[in-house]
């Protein structure tokens, strides 16, 4: 059975959803999700074109809120911007919660958004390995 995992950050556009897509793509075992505490309703176009070009972009990913997911039983919750992890919410299931933290490349050129991608693949992905 995979462990779940949610991606928390504030506009479920950016950062959130390239993690998503990292450890759906290369975390064994691991059914990984993402939201947004006041979601975008939008991926922005520079984290898709980056996970496009990783080859790992899947159709079903899109920005939504937690009201959306919260059903789901998550084993892990990572919030990755200081806006979610102050306001995060608590889930039925209790949840081990950890903060690992992003700067946000919304806005700037699509440079930044693959230096963000590279940093959410060696920082955070051993991470998860370590806390699951």
């Amino acid at each position: 059975m995979n462990k779940k995992i949610l991606v928390l950050c504030t506009g479920n556009s950016c950062r959130s959803i390239i993690a998503e897509a990292l450890i759906n793509a290369h975390v064994k075992g691991v059914r990984a999700y993402s939201a947004g505490v006041r979601a975008s309703g939008v991926v922005n176009p520079n984290a898709k074109a980056v996970l496009q070009k990783a080859q790992i972009w899947r159709d079903e990913y899109h920005s939504k809120t937690i009201e959306e997911i919260e059903d789901i039983d998550f084993d892990l919750v990572i919030t990755v911007c200081d806006n979610a992890k102050e306001s995060c919410p608590i889930f039925k299931k209790k949840s081990k919660v950890i903060h690992v933290g992003f700067v946000d490349p919304d806005g700037k050129e699509i440079a930044e958004f693959f230096k963000i991608f590279d940093e959410i693949k060696s920082k955070l992905l051993p991470i998860i390995e370590k806390e699951l």
